[in-house]
């Protein structure tokens, strides 16, 4: 009889030498989590690919993730002409592990490979969380949190915006708190290291669950994670970021400090920022629904430490973009909360008090119900609507005035189609392409008076160059470069 699992205040580790006795798995239970993975990757797919199909396009990401990805495919530095000619994807965000996209990439040069392979990333993540639900919870429980974690509000809404870095910080973390939960620390170190590759910030997070190991009594490996997270960053902000960035660059630790709605210094609006929470509604919300999904037991675990580095940061910000639950900036929060709910429950059903007890046992239940309520709300409720999969009106007009740009040519374009160009030319945002002269400007949006003359307005881009008109239909304007 396996020994029954204990909360992550327990002492026991394996510094003390004690053995904690793994239930034996059935091929059942190895099998079940793969099988979910693999659903929801298709579903995450489809979400993403049937937007990017429909032109469902609200940033430039994926646009410079792609530029990016193909220079690495193609054995170059990640130049990403999006954010100004030559500029190197590295002066802007310390993302080297992107790097693994780049050999399928290299096989199937489209954006929607990069669809995919974020859904899948994504996805892979349900494994682990699934299995600590399963081996701590039980079965039916376990199954309900994996459940819930996939379908939850910070994954919809990230496969639902184009790509982003930090798809590959869900699985890793998902992992390593898998393995802290089931006090294997090495294996939950070595998970949690290759995060400072994925973005800057990160090295914050693996600090933080250093600082874990160290509350519940695995102090060599959390003091260890501890100093390595802090130094990453400390590297990756003072040294690697400046080394790459653009003449005059500064750092984003630097933009973030600058930054300040009313003047405030940082520390001012460091140590106000629990009443800035409480007082501003997006912010609160976010850590409403971050407890929501959990059904509330995440707060007995101390893994929420975790959350820490990364809502503050994102609350420090002036930018009102980051405070809210849209894009993809809850999802790397996503595999921390699920990983706390599942101590928490574990820690609730040894509570004194009977209704706290019964509560745990009722609480993977209830956050698999927040979570098909959250359906509703979010992406997956398209997945039912016959129009997802129905080609739009001006997805075809899209077709047409793609097809009158070859293959290598140099666009300056707007938000519009930038995305079905990256991969087969060299792409431009507008206003951004000089010094180089690009020889199609595209505008998708277009007002009255660029729809009267948009070769004077591709002229006023790049003076004393001709531009004559060679498209303009469905909203879609497209000039060439006179020789």
């Amino acid at each position: 009889m396996s020994r029954e699992p204990e909360p992550l205040s327990s002492v026991s580790d394996e510094e003390d030498g004690t053995v904690t006795v793994t239930p034996v798995r059935s091929t059942w239970e190895r099998v079940l989590p793969w099988v979910m993975s693999l659903v929801l990757a298709g579903l995450y797919a489809t979400i993403s690919v049937a937007g990017f199909e429909r032109l469902q396009v609200r940033s430039f990401d994926l646009g410079i993730f792609e530029q990016a990805i193909r220079h690495y495919a193609n054995l170059q530095a990640p130049i990403v002409d999006l954010e100004g000619a030559g500029h190197n994807f590295l002066g802007d965000h310390w993302s080297p592990a992107i790097v693994v996209f780049a050999p399928f990439y290299r096989l199937f040069p489209t954006p929607v490979t990069l669809l995919v392979g974020q859904a899948v990333a994504i996805a892979v993540a349900v494994v682990p969380i699934t299995r600590a639900g399963m081996r701590h919870l039980g079965r039916r429980p376990g199954v309900a949190v994996g459940l819930a974690f996939g379908m939850s509000y910070g994954i919809q809404a990230a496969v639902n915006f184009d790509v982003h870095e930090v798809c590959l910080a869900v699985p890793l973390l998902a992992f390593a708190l898998e393995a802290l939960l089931a006090r294997r620390w090495t294996a939950a170190v070595a998970w949690a290291a290759p995060l400072v590759l994925v973005k800057e910030d990160l090295g914050l997070t693996v600090a933080a669950l250093g600082l874990v190991l160290v509350l519940i009594g695995a102090r060599r490996w959390g003091l260890g994670l501890v100093a390595f997270g802090l130094a990453s960053v400390a590297l990756t902000m003072a040294v690697l970021i400046p080394h790459f960035a653009a003449a005059g660059g500064g750092s984003r630790l630097s933009g973030l400090s600058s930054e300040s709605g009313a003047g405030d210094p940082l520390l001012h609006r460091i140590l106000s920022l629990p009443l800035n929470v409480v007082q501003s509604e997006p912010k609160a919300t976010t850590v409403l629904l971050l407890l929501a999904v959990t059904a509330g037991l995440a707060m007995r675990s101390p893994l929420l430490i975790m959350v820490l580095p990364t809502l503050g940061w994102r609350f420090l910000s002036t930018n009102q973009f980051f405070w809210g639950q849209s894009f993809h900036y809850d999802v790397v929060l996503m595999p921390i909360v699920f990983a706390a709910m599942i101590d928490g429950v574990v820690r609730a059903r040894r509570d004194g008090w009977r209704l706290v007890r019964w509560y745990a046992h009722a609480a993977p239940t209830l956050a698999l119900l927040v979570g098909l309520f959250l359906c509703t709300r979010y992406p997956f409720r398209d997945l039912v609507n016959p129009a997802t999969y129905q080609p739009s009106p001006r997805a075809q007009a899209a077709e047409r005035v793609l097809s009158k740009i070859p293959d290598d040519a140099t666009v300056e374009t707007d938000l519009g189609l930038l995305a079905q160009l990256t991969h087969r030319t060299r792409v431009f945002f507008v206003g951004m392409a000089a010094p180089v002269v690009p020889q199609f400007v595209l505008i998708s949006h277009t007002d009255e008076s660029l729809a009267r003359d948009p070769a004077m307005y591709a002229e006023s881009l790049h003076p004393g160059t001709t531009y004559a008109l060679v498209y303009a239909e469905d909203g879609f304007t497209l000039v060439r470069r006179v020789p």
